[in-house]
């Protein structure tokens, strides 16, 4: 009876043992992809759950902050590139990106069932968009009736004294939002009145803040009135139940793409470019339209609370070529005129 019974235990553990030395192994065959990220937290979830479940022997390592931080990330690694691939940054960004020779050419399965006005003019394009997120001011109604604010309808409207102290809005060295609206009102009022508006908007605002999400944030929880933002983080403070109202300003909409990229220098390129493919596939895109009203795979995007029908329409003119060669100007300069109202950074 021992015998027997000793013979099941060792039989036991000797299955055990091989269980664990297959696990161990399938683990130890799993290629890990560095990937950068300015995606937001809610999102990635979803995405590595996605791209993983359809590619079991891959593993996403995000490594993820505001768009401003990853773009200077990359920059300073050019000599020695750490990430595979680049996801869910900035299309300006990725263009510069694209200029400093970073990115290789591909064109991910499914390409041509998106909309190519959202991915690079070039084939094989460098980057593939995923989604347009754009300029939204979120208004805290509450606020504004104790301080007596009337409803702004325009960025102009943004410079009243009426406001002074009210605002708050991205640093647009950090915060790819930031920058999409200092890029769209120097391209829709030429430099010199593109920098006489953001004096005078300078005057009103209270603080430049490190994050595109958090001026909104700060709007819903009454801490300023007025949060100059973009509309995922609009719609999802106003769905939380905060008073806010948003506001789609009437001259038009700075906004950018948020793409994929595969990193030229990656040693994993065959997998890199089976995560482009999947950020291009349609399981994606119906991820990505639960937050964004403009997505790259047509007839995907829902209806989203507070943000209007006409959405696309209201988006300015907008070069991404020309937003990515001039951002080091445009940064220095925006940096001489305004940093003394930045918020700290938090190392």
């Amino acid at each position: 009876m021992n015998t027997r019974h000793n013979t099941r235990r060792l039989a036991l553990a000797l299955c055990a043992a091989v269980m664990a030395l297959a696990t161990a192994a399938a683990q130890a065959q799993k290629t890990t992809l560095l990937v950068y990220t300015a995606l937001e937290t809610d999102a990635m979830k979803l995405y590595k759950d996605g791209f993983e479940k359809a590619n079991p022997d891959i593993d996403i390592k995000w490594i993820r902050d505001s768009t401003g931080i990853v773009t200077a990330k990359l920059l300073a690694e050019k000599a020695n590139p750490q990430a595979d691939v680049v996801a869910g940054v900035a299309a300006s960004s990725l263009a510069l990106l694209d200029q400093e020779g970073m990115l290789v050419g591909y064109e991910p399965k499914g390409f041509k069932e998106l909309v190519p006005a959202y991915s690079d003019t070039k084939r094989p394009p460098a980057w593939v968009g995923m989604d347009v997120w754009a300029a939204t001011v979120c208004f805290n109604t509450a606020e504004a009736q104790k301080r007596s604010l009337p409803k702004p309808e325009s960025w102009k409207d943004l410079t009243k004294p009426i406001y002074k102290g009210a605002i708050v809005m991205p640093h647009p060295a950090s915060s790819g939002t930031g920058y999409l609206d200092v890029a769209a009102w120097l391209q829709m009022w030429g430099e010199a009145e593109g920098w006489k508006y953001m004096d005078a908007l300078h005057e009103n605002v209270a603080q430049y803040v490190h994050s595109g999400s958090k001026p909104c944030k700060q709007a819903g929880a009454g801490e300023f009135p007025i949060g100059i933002s973009f509309e995922f983080r609009g719609h999802q403070v106003k769905k939380s139940g905060a008073p806010i109202e948003l506001i789609f300003p009437k001259e038009g909409l700075g906004w950018d793409i948020e793409a994929t990229g595969v990193m030229k220098t990656s040693k994993k390129m065959e997998q890199a470019k089976r995560l482009a493919d999947w950020m291009a596939s349609k399981e994606a895109n119906q991820i990505t339209s639960n937050w964004w009203a403009i997505v790259a795979y047509p007839g995907v995007a829902k209806k989203l609370d507070g943000i209007p029908e006409n959405y696309e329409k209201l988006l300015a003119k907008n070069d991404l070529n020309w937003s990515a060669k001039n951002r080091e100007r445009i940064l220095a300069e925006w940096s001489k005129r305004y940093e003394g109202k930045a918020e700290a950074k938090v190392n």
